[in-house]
Formats: C-alpha cells, sequence, structure tokens
C-alpha cells in the first residue's frame, strides 16, 4: 500500500510525522538510493528500501515511556552546543525513540518517548486538546484578577490563548512568591512562561507535572518507566486516536 514518505518515517518511529518533513526537505531520506526532497511523493513501504543518513528503515515494536526530564536539559536528541539532551538519558534502551513536544531547556518534568510517529502526531495537534498542566512559581503575591486574566485567556504577539484552567495552591508570603497550577491544551512556544510575563509575573519555576492522563507520580528527575497498556489506552482516547 503507497503513502506518503513522511508518515512511513513515523510508522517506523523516526520521527513525528512533523519532524519526518523537516527530515525529508533536508534531503536526508532515499528511497531505492534517489534522494527524495519533497513531501507529496508515496510509497509502498513493503516494496521499497528506504534509508534516513544511510540507514534503512524497518518497522520497530511500538513503545512508550514517561520521562521526568531536570531542568537543564534539551529536548532534542542531539544538541550542536554539546548540551545535554533528553537521548543521553534514553542510551541504554534498545528502541530509538523521540520526544513528543518540547520542554524549554530550564523547564523541568513530564515527558513522552516514543517511536509511535502517528500518536505524536495526535498528541502534538491542537485540535484534539490534550491538557498539559504545569506547577507555576512566579515572585510577588499574585492578585486574584491577574490569575482570572490567565483564566479568561491573554493576548500574546501570537494571538489570544485559549481559556485556562488555573488552581492557586498557596502564597507564600515569607518568601514572596505565588505558587498555582495551570492547564492549557496549546503548544505554542514557551506559552506559559510569555502568560505569565503578559500578567507582569516572570516564571521562577516551570514544572509539567501532567500530560492528558499521565502524571509524575512515583518517578524522580532524570527518570523513566514504561507507560501501563491502561495508561496508554487513556492517552490514545485523549489523542482521538
Amino acid at each position: 500500500m503507497e503513502e506518503r514518505l513522511q508518515k512511513i518515517l513515523a510508522a517506523a518511529g523516526i520521527a513525528s510525522r512533523r519532524e519526518a518533513e523537516k527530515i525529508i526537505l533536508a534531503g536526508r531520506v532515499k528511497v531505492n538510493g534517489k534522494v527524495i526532497k519533497e513531501l507529496g511523493c508515496k510509497f509502498d513501504a513493503a516494496r521499497c528500501r528506504i534509508t534516513v543518513d544511510g540507514n534503512a528503515i524497518a518497522a520497530e515494536k511500538k513503545v512508550y515511556y514517561l520521562f521526568y526530564k531536570p531542568r537543564g536539559v534539551v529536548t532534542t536528541m542531539a544538541d550542536p552546543q554539546k548540551r545535554r539532551t533528553v537521548a543521553d538519558f534514553m542510551q541504554e534502551l534498545p528502541e530509538r525513540v523521540f520526544p513528543v513536544g518540547r520542554l524549554d531547556y530550564n523547564t523541568e518534568g513530564l515527558l513522552l518517548m516514543t517511536n509511535d510517529g502517528e500518536l505524536a502526531q495526535k498528541l502534538m495537534h491542537p485540535s484534539h486538546e490534550v491538557n498539559k498542566t504545569y506547577l507555576v512559581k512566579v515572585p510577588g503575591i499574585v492578585p486574584q484578577e491577574k490569575l482570572d486574566l490567565l483564566r479568561v485567556g491573554v493576548k500574546l504577539e501570537d494571538g489570544m490563548t485559549a481559556p485556562a484552567v488555573v488552581n492557586l495552591r498557596t502564597y507564600d508570603h515569607e518568601r514572596n512568591c505565588t505558587l498555582f497550577d495551570i492547564t492549557i491544551h496549546e503548544g505554542r512556544n514557551r506559552q506559559v512562561r510569555r502568560m505569565c510575563d503578559f500578567i507582569g509575573f516572570p516564571v521562577r519555576d516551570l514544572k509539567r507535572i501532567k500530560l492528558g492522563p499521565l502524571n509524575l507520580s512515583g518517578l524522580s528527575k532524570g527518570k523513566f518507566r514504561q507507560l501501563t497498556e491502561a495508561e496508554l489506552a487513556e492517552l490514545k482516547k485523549a489523542a482521538g486516536v
């Protein structure tokens, strides 16, 4: 059966479909020895030899890992600046995996690692509205009216944000800071940080604590574990798979 090349790469666990498109456009993919740089091309993976960077692709068993990314780690599989990446924590895995979405260098928390490109595409597409919850610490005591702005949406340079769910955890008057969690379903770059900048309370610490039905319970920084069958079923349901 013929399918678009980026879909074949995603199904083989090379990357999400969006990232696979970048790999194709960069000229890193060959089909039967010929470089393919057009996104609309269709092939039958069973009848063609497809390589990425000279390595033949093969169907892999789909795997799903929950990873607690520490601060000071880049959410890529390689970094030209030689900083630590999420790949450094996955070197013992027999499968090739990639991160679903990104967390900023200075943001810690829950990250899904998988070789299921189709699920990754679904989870990252805004139309599926998969919730992401972050624990936020900002300096100062944030008035309720400022938190209400986050709840109704704020105007950023790339447009209005969707309404967010905001739960105040505590006012720490001794340390002069506010702790709250915020749930969004959009995936804009540095969105939570920019939302907090908008209300005048820049983020001091940021941690993603939930992705859809998944949470960090029982997982320490820098560690990962496989999803249970029940967790995977719930995640796929949330992504509309």
